[in-house]
């Protein structure tokens, strides 16, 4: 089962039902206050902080109306936003922004003030109440902080629609997988060699065709360890798989006993949570949106280039070809495949090679790119970024080149040869 982080992230409206559910609570306990308590302690309340029961009714319902416009202009900011990062940098991107804490946050606060609001104004009627109340203070301060929480919003609409922050923010999730892999890969691992599972063989079949979102592969050596097991993942997180096609082998005495169901998600759309490949692609998505004819922006595919660079250094510390995982006492307990380096790089830069083979600045880039990732990369990862750059140089219309262009050009690709311990190669 996915954890309940996942959860709230893919559930958009869970977040707003917390806070709608706990405006519902509140109006009641503030109800059943004013009904039992006020009465005998006004007193020694501040006269500021009660109000009569007419006075009450006209300023909740003034109150009322003000939540319920605030949070149709939120709504409506939320919409533009989303088709603005739609049609501006990807069809991917703007899940980033309406699963983001804070929308999710801000929606859920407009839409308890406006509930706690309206119920308190059904609430407060004259028969019931021969006192004045203190329903109505906690409504305006409810109020007040939401009129903060909106100022605050409008900040944050502001700045995440800037490609700048979209970037550190798709550059962020793609870092947080790598962690990922890399925390289970230093907590427990051994090498594919040790993989050698000698007991009877079972399979598991997806039970519907969809993405696979998500695998818990810490609680699958757990099951593999309680089973005296060893799994093997035969898909990679992204891919599509149809019902019925083999997703898993147990290797155990009594395979048909490991449960391991629950572990997986198969869904409609792909995710970057644990998808190290769909985080890369919407980063990629992104540049080549900045140097389609229509927007003619290749600094910002230039800049996002050179970031993605990093990422692609990290990505070559990972076991791409196998990650073994093993117990506490080191029994080798599940086996999961990453696509092949090779594979990465490749499609990171083939669409972008394609779209700009006529814009040198974004060769230059892309060269830049692989120099930061040969820079960061194990040894053992230089052949294929080399490979790389020669499948890139490949894609350059060579016509488009002046002589300064092929001179800095060829700087940047003897700066790559260098460091990936090749012999210079001549662009043209």
């Amino acid at each position: 089962m996915k954890p309940v982080s996942y959860l709230f992230k893919e559930k958009i409206w869970i977040t707003p039902a917390l806070y709608s559910m706990g405006a519902i609570l509140l109006s009641l306990g503030a109800f059943y206050l004013d009904l039992l308590v006020i009465g005998k302690i006004d007193d020694y309340i501040p006269s500021i902080f009660l109000t009569k029961v007419e006075d009450g009714q006209t300023i909740l319902g003034i109150l009322t109306a003000a939540m319920l416009t605030m949070t149709t202009f939120t709504f409506s900011t939320v919409l533009v936003v989303l088709t603005m990062y739609t049609s501006q940098f990807s069809p991917r991107a703007p899940e980033n922004f309406i699963r983001s804490a804070t929308t999710r946050h801000v929606l859920g606060i407009f839409l308890g003030g406006f509930l706690y609001n309206m119920l308190s104004l059904l609430y407060m009627q004259e028969e019931v109440f021969g006192h004045e109340v203190l329903s109505t203070w906690i409504g305006i301060v409810i109020v007040f902080f939401c009129i903060a929480t909106f100022a605050y919003y409008i900040h944050f609409v502001a700045t995440n629609i800037q490609v700048s922050t979209l970037i550190n923010r798709l550059i962020g999730d793609a870092e947080k997988v790598i962690a990922y892999y890399k925390s289970l890969y230093d907590q427990k691992h051994a090498t594919l060699e040790n993989w050698k599972p000698q007991t009877l063989e079972g399979t598991v079949n997806a039970e519907k065709a969809g993405y696979v979102q998500f695998i818990d592969l810490a609680e699958l050596v757990e099951i593999a360890e309680n089973g005296q097991a060893e799994i093997e993942v035969l898909v990679t997180i992204g891919d599509y798989v149809f019902e019925g096609k083999p997703i898993m082998k147990i290797h155990s005495n009594s395979p048909d006993q490991v449960d391991v169901n629950e572990k997986m998600l198969i869904g409609d759309e792909r995710t970057a949570e644990q998808d190290l490949g769909y985080a890369v692609q919407k980063i990629i998505e992104v540049a080549i949106r900045a140097t389609s004819p229509g927007r003619q922006d290749p600094n910002t595919a230039n800049d996002i280039l050179i970031r993605l660079g990093h990422v692609l250094g990290e990505m070559g510390h990972l076991m791409t070809d196998g990650l073994v995982l093993t117990d506490e006492a080191g029994h080798n307990r599940l086996l999961y495949r990453f696509s092949a380096y090779s594979d990465v790089l490749y499609k990171a830069f083939y669409q972008i090679a394609y779209h700009s083979k006529k814009d040198v600045s974004v060769f230059i880039a892309m060269t830049d790119s692989l120099i930061v990732a040969a820079s960061i990369a194990p040894e053992m990862r230089h052949e294929t970024i080399w490979k790389t750059m020669q499948y890139i140089l490949e894609s350059l219309d060579e016509g488009e080149l002046k002589s300064l262009d092929r001179e800095f050009l060829q700087q940047k690709v003897d700066e790559l040869a260098a460091l990936t311990g090749h012999e210079k190669t001549n662009i043209v």
